[in-house]
């Protein structure tokens, strides 16, 4: 395939010190994993300005850059929704109410909290659904490195993702956790220096937000105006299916329940530290549409293939960002852009190997296979987990080419897994009378009731206006479905003695109360940002 970039010396030599450095790091850290916490959650022992940062750089991935670009270009200014209500309450609601239950407990994973709250069969479910989950988003990553790779040097897509594979092995397999989040730290500033030229040079080849505003369908302009109607807007979705769909079931269910985020903030030096990592981390997140959407509305504007035409072939969303590169950017800047590209696949894809290799080690291997084993067999176990999650992941690469879209793709994945999840912790943490058997048969009938959905909407049994809106009314009723049957069954079945639950449910956990003045304390950072996420929503009404 002809490359579509040229690269010349500069842009090499700054990628390959990317690269250099990023295993260096890995490997520098290895003298430091002595224990399986250190390994698999940084000894608990890191501030919170550096997990709120890798907190939001394991979600800034490959998905999220070209993804959300590739949304951007379909779905136009829609896409901030994926930002605004759909992260920051939950992200808030993280910080305030969730974490205090994640990391007081000294639980090490999301399934290990099910476990103590439910029981074992809840535990085992959740870990195994989370391991299938984990390896197909990591493909998702893969896949989109190597499509950069493809597009910018001409390479076969096997090639491209067998090396990109290669060193996210290296350095996640000697530095574990921590090397994953110094990592994040690093990728979170290079990829806001590798995307700002491209908006900034494509802004000035359009004339300016004006200029822009010009050339893109006026359906692209507005977050809210026409969301009265799914017919009415790009994306399919009326504002109900988008609040409950998105902002409610697919938002909730990731941020507070997905063990990949949520590692980071357990990963913080105390309690107070755990919570303000999504607290700290919602106000760049605010922030992110600048980078994502921007693109893609320019690439709308000022190329050609994307320009829709009625029973024209689809646009091939995914190299949106690419071919604004190719088109937009100088050798040396261009570079820079690869490298900040090549930074978000890196934390995409590690962070799902990190995540995997914990809910594998101790949720399923330590708790099923070999129990009881000395502290170093998991460690060495935990590596050995790494390399399979690294190769598995390379075989769910090759499912993503069948999506045109690969947001879609993510969003298809979360309702079979997270959105059933959600309502099995909401049920768990403010309901007492939750059962244990009713947390397992609500989360697999939830899933279930995913997958039928699914089918329905493929055999063309259930209708959509778009493959988004399929997938927020899926998240929605996989949802439904959990919450209602746990409530029900949780009447005909034992309930576990109020005395095990203290400190697992709200209302039998004492409160902890903190003398720090009114500007330190979490609900007050909360309430600013969900304050400047509703002025946004306003702005861009």
């Amino acid at each position: 395939m002809k490359p579509v970039i040229s690269l010349n010396f500069v842009d090499y030599m700054i990628l390959s010190a990317y690269v250099l450095i990023t295993i260096i790091v890995g490997y520098s850290l290895k003298k430091y994993m002595k224990t399986s916490e250190d390994f698999f959650l940084s000894g608990r022992s890191l501030p919170s300005w550096i997990t709120s940062l890798a907190f939001l750089s394991a979600n800034l991935g490959a998905l999220e850059v070209i993804g959300m670009v590739a949304n951007s270009a379909k779905y136009g200014i829609l896409t901030v929704h994926f930002y605004w209500i759909g992260a920051i309450p939950a992200m808030i609601f993280l910080g305030l109410f969730m974490m205090p239950f994640y990391y007081s407990t000294r639980v090490r994973s999301v399934p290990e909290y099910l476990k103590h709250r439910y029981n074992e069969a809840t535990r085992g479910l959740n870990a195994l659904s989370f391991a299938i989950m984990t390896l197909l988003m990591s493909g998702i990553s893969m896949y989109a490195m190597a499509l950069l790779f493809e597009l910018m040097l001409g390479w076969s897509l096997t090639s491209s993702i067998l090396l990109s594979a290669l060193v996210v092995l290296i350095y996640v397999f000697f530095g574990g956790l921590s090397s994953s989040i110094y990592n994040e730290v690093i990728q979170f500033f290079l990829i806001w220096l590798g995307l700002l030229p491209v908006v900034y040079i494509g802004l000035h080849a359009v004339g300016g937000f004006q200029g822009l505003v010009a050339k893109i369908p006026p359906d692209f302009l507005h977050a809210w105006r026409q969301m009265g109607s799914a017919s009415k807007n790009p994306m399919g979705v009326d504002w109900l299916g988008l609040v409950l769909g998105l902002g409610f079931v697919l938002s909730f269910g990731y941020w507070t329940t997905d063990f990949l985020v949520v590692q980071r903030a357990m990963a913080s030096e105390n309690l107070s530290a755990a919570r303000r990592t999504p607290l700290i981390a919602s106000f760049p997140k605010m922030l992110v549409p600048i980078i994502v959407v921007i693109p893609g509305l320019l690439a709308v504007a000022l190329l050609p293939q994307f320009k829709v035409v009625h029973g024209g072939p689809t646009p091939d969303y995914n190299s949106a960002l690419i071919l604004m590169f190719a088109h937009y950017l100088p050798n040396g800047i261009l570079g820079l852009a690869i490298t900040g590209l090549l930074a978000s696949f890196m934390s995409g894809m590690a962070g799902n190997v990190t995540a995997f290799n914990t809910v594998w080690t101790y949720d399923i291997y330590g708790s099923y296979i070999k129990k009881n084993m000395p502290d170093e067999h998991y460690l060495k176990m935990g590596k050995y987990a790494t390399i399979f999650g690294v190769l598995f992941s390379i075989g769910t690469a090759y499912i993503v080419r069948s999506f045109p879209n690969l947001m879609d793709y993510m969003q298809l994945i979360f309702t079979f897994f997270n959105a059933p999840l959600f309502a099995t912790f909401l049920l768990g943490m403010f309901w007492k009378k939750t059962t244990p058997w009713a947390g397992f048969w609500g989360l697999l009938l939830g899933i279930l009731a995913a997958a039928t959905h699914y089918l329905l909407y493929q055999f063309h049994i259930l209708h959509y206006s778009s493959e988004m809106a399929a997938n927020l009314y899926q998240a929605w009723w996989a949802w439904c479905v959990d919450f209602v049957m746990t409530i029900i069954i949780s009447l005909f079945t034992a309930r576990k003695d109020e005395k095990e639950l203290v400190g697992l449910v709200y209302g039998l956990t004492p409160k902890v109360h903190s003398d720090e003045r009114f500007f330190k304390k979490p609900a007050f950072w909360g309430g600013l940002s969900i304050a400047v996420m509703i002025v946004l929503n306003i702005i861009f009404w």
